[in-house]
């Protein structure tokens, strides 16, 4: 059997739908965010990146990055071992405690990436609990699907966002049966917010515990960045809250938040974070640099609110449909992937401007788009940039201007 010609044959079929991923070969350069240099021989040299998760540049901060050299000088560049053998080093243990304190719980624990805590939280809790049942919002993380299937736990499948069929699914689970409600914040997708304190209250209501994934929320939202939680006052109802430090504080890593006996029960049974090697020290003492700073700064959040509303009125201006949303997501819709990636490339080659196509699975065939992400690093230049980019492009195409 020739291997390599099933898998040709599974990427060929991939490249013909047009869901084929090119990675952009990109070099931050630290201080000159959101430009970076291209090393792809047909595009410009130099490009404006406009789809990053930095979303607030904080992996640009010289708060941040000065505390990293300050601290792999201090204690070199990895962490030795998993945190069990020999890894945890006392810069972990200040960063659990500062995520503790920024969501207002008894204990943190960190993983290696937002997929990984979810992946192995949620495993954990639904294989280790007798009888537990999950359920899931339809449109959750594929990081948290893979830790509800890793679980083998019973799953329930709720409309998005919709607490009434949330309530009808947990009223028809027996009474006495450990179940666990996860939905997210912000979707990072369509940018959407949930409606939390009414999802709360129906998990309330039915004794079920709430997960809650706040990864594209943290650092963005709330007056110390603890997300949406914190900015509706309802972090105290939540059981587990989730995030990451690679997105809003520019670094690398995943966190769950919560009581001393949950974070205790999830390091004491979840593979995923038991045998895996611990982040570096550096990297967690950035992390705690950037967690501290966005605590008492709001100027970030607030010029990037200011910029995100600023590329929507211009957008509107154009006529050129982008999802509506309350968060810092504006998703162009194009709904097809051939034109997605058509676009994409265009604006990258001739205008400089780098947008990655979302495409499935990462969204459902028909939705594909263009995630835009402004942030408080880009310019009004900038964004007179992107607009006119756009709109050139939006008549060539002839894309129908009502496609939203």
């Amino acid at each position: 059997m020739t291997f390599d010609a099933l898998f040709t044959e599974q990427l060929d079929a991939l490249r013909e739908e047009g869901n084929y991923r090119v990675f952009a070969e990109l070099e931050r350069h630290c201080g000159a965010f959101p430009r970076a240099t291209s090393h792809d021989a047909e595009t410009p040299d130099h490009v404006t990146v406009w789809c990053s998760n930095d979303y607030l540049g904080m992996g640009q901060s010289e708060t941040v990055t000065a505390r990293m050299k300050e601290v792999i000088d201090q204690c070199g560049a990895g962490a030795g071992g998993t945190r069990n053998i020999s890894g945890t080093n006392c810069h972990h243990v200040a960063l659990e405690a500062e995520l503790a304190d920024l969501h207002g719980k008894d204990n943190a624990l960190l993983f290696t990436s937002g997929y990984v805590s979810n992946w192995a939280a949620l495993g954990t809790l639904g294989s280790r609990l007798p009888g537990a049942v999950i359920l899931s919002d339809a449109l959750n993380h594929a990081s948290m699907i893979e830790g509800i299937r890793h679980s083998r736990a019973e799953k329930r499948i709720w409309k998005h966002n919709d607490p009434e069929d949330l309530n009808r699914h947990l009223a028809a689970l027996p009474a006495n049966a450990p179940k666990i409600v996860a939905f997210e914040s912000v979707y990072s997708m369509d940018g959407d917010i949930c409606p939390m304190e009414e999802i709360i209250e129906v998990a309330e209501a039915h004794g079920a515990m709430t997960y809650l994934d706040e990864v594209h929320a943290v650092g963005l939202y709330g007056p110390r960045g603890g997300g949406i939680s914190e900015e509706r006052g309802l972090a105290h109802r939540i059981d587990l809250i989730e995030g990451t430090l690679g997105k809003a504080y520019g670094c690398m890593g995943g966190y769950i938040a919560g009581s001393h006996a949950l974070c205790d029960f999830v390091r004491s049974f979840a593979s995923g974070f038991i045998f895996t090697t611990a982040i570096p020290p550096s990297v967690a003492a950035g992390a705690q640099a950037a967690i501290a700073h966005l605590k008492h700064s709001d100027h970030e959040r607030q010029f990037q609110r200011r910029q995100v509303a600023q590329l929507r009125a211009k957008l509107d201006a154009r006529g050129i449909p982008h999802l509506p949303n309350d968060s810092h997501i504006i998703p162009v819709m194009i709904k097809d992937p051939v034109k997605c990636r058509q676009l994409a490339d265009i604006l990258m080659r001739d205008y400089g401007i780098y947008v990655q196509p979302i495409n499935y699975p990462t969204v459902a065939k028909g939705t594909e788009r263009l995630r835009f992400t402004p942030g408080p690093l880009h310019s009004d230049a900038d964004i007179d940039h992107l607009v006119e980019a756009l709109t050139v492009l939006w008549k060539q195409c002839a894309i129908a201007q009502a496609v939203a």
